[in-house]
């Protein structure tokens, strides 16, 4: 059966002064069928956050838009986070701001998906509503749950959870990580998401509502039960859905009488 792809982006300020978040859906503008899903979370001060963060969406778009048959995927991935680190450690250098981002970079091409990210923002992969992966946070409770000495329900109130080992902009060069899927089918399900979405909602809350509901009204379910959860405390809010469904043929029209 034949798919097709329902998408949306979607951002809420939360009870911050500024949108430091950066989100895009970027079609191929050579190569029909491919797209790159993208999302940053940008640190670092009023200006200085978002000037990451919109500077993760530039590298990818350049990246992308040089990507040909011959390179490999996750090197493209690799290319459009490692570009983004130097511009935005060259701005650390020459000015007074220290902005930093997080990156989730996810390309569908073909049959397949593939994704890389950097940081706490985070990358689900759904199928009918079932967790099928999830990307793992380059962050300090992260690496202590890896670890076996905390607990996930621990995590999730240590006093130090905010606390990033890698991201872009930082002294060293950011940790990425990937992930890829294939075959598609119908059902399968992708979030790309900041932690002013995931930090309010388990994996299987997540789950039930893009499996329950097309993109546009999943991405306005969460963030309306984000913004009730977080009690006038929350932060920026962005997302990225990419949902494939089976591709409705459209039906013969009758003849007309003679």
């Amino acid at each position: 059966m034949p798919l097709s792809l329902e998408t949306c982006t979607a951002q809420h300020i939360g009870d911050r002064q500024d949108q430091q978040d950066r989100v895009a859906l970027l079609p191929h503008s050579r190569r029909p069928g491919m797209l790159l899903a993208v999302l940053a979370d940008g640190m670092g001060g009023r200006s200085g956050g978002a000037m990451a963060a919109e500077q993760v969406l530039l590298t990818a778009k350049s990246a992308f838009e040089a990507y040909g048959p011959a390179q490999p995927v996750r090197e493209m991935l690799a290319t459009g986070i490692d570009d983004a680190h130097d511009a935005i450690s060259l701005t650390r250098y020459t000015s007074e701001q220290d902005p930093h981002s997080t990156a989730c970079l996810l390309m569908l091409h073909g049959d397949r998906v593939d994704w890389a990210h950097c940081g706490d923002s985070r990358i689900y992969h759904y199928r009918d509503g079932v967790l099928m992966s999830r990307s793992n946070d380059h962050s300090l409770v992260a690496d202590l749950v890896n670890k076996g000495l905390i607990s996930e329900a621990d995590a999730e109130w240590h006093p130090e959870r905010n606390i990033l080992l890698s991201c872009l902009g930082a002294q060293e060069r950011p940790q990425i990580s990937f992930g890829g899927t294939a075959p598609l089918v119908a059902g399968d399900a992708f979030l790309l998401c900041s932690d002013g979405l995931w930090a309010h909602c388990s994996d299987a809350e997540l789950g039930s509502v893009l499996a329950q509901h097309p993109p546009r009204a999943a991405a306005e379910i969460l963030i309306e039960e984000v913004r009730r959860r977080a009690r006038g405390q929350g932060d920026n809010i962005s997302a990225v859905i990419v949902r494939l469904v089976e591709r409705k043929e459209s039906a013969q029209a009758a003849p007309r009488p003679g």
